[in-house]
């Protein structure tokens, strides 16, 4: 069984950065494709970026993009989402999310298979 374990969200200002972490079980991270997705209250689900389970393409979403890196440490079995520049329209409950092994990058919440728990991130404005 899969488990996704996120960290690091928090309450924080405008301009200011999060970096999250999501720990995986199993070797997971290294052989599927791994994406943030995150859900403000009463939206839905909204992508955020995916991983190639290569790392050799990432996409993220435009409302991101330049603003938020994510990256993997494969020997910590660790996905991360370094968050910079935070604006109020961020704030959400943020998910880790892995496809099954070997399947190709998607946008869409119902080709994952795995979710964590989600963690909060709050920015004021």
């Amino acid at each position: 069984q899969v488990q996704l374990v996120e960290s690091g969200g928090g309450l924080v200002q405008a301009g200011d950065s999060l970096r999250l972490s999501c720990v995986a079980s199993g070797h997971i991270i290294s052989n599927s494709p791994m994406a943030w997705f995150r859900q403000a209250p009463g939206q839905e689900r909204e992508f955020v970026v995916v991983m190639h389970w290569t790392a050799d393409s990432t996409y993220y979403s435009d409302s991101v993009k330049g603003r938020f890196t994510i990256s993997r440490d494969n020997a910590k079995n660790t996905l991360y989402l370094q968050m910079n520049n935070l604006k109020a329209e961020d704030t959400a409950v943020y998910y880790c999310a892995a496809r099954t092994y070997y399947s190709g990058n998607s946008r869409r919440p119902n080709d994952y298979a795995y979710w964590g728990q989600g963690t909060q991130v709050t920015v004021s404005s």
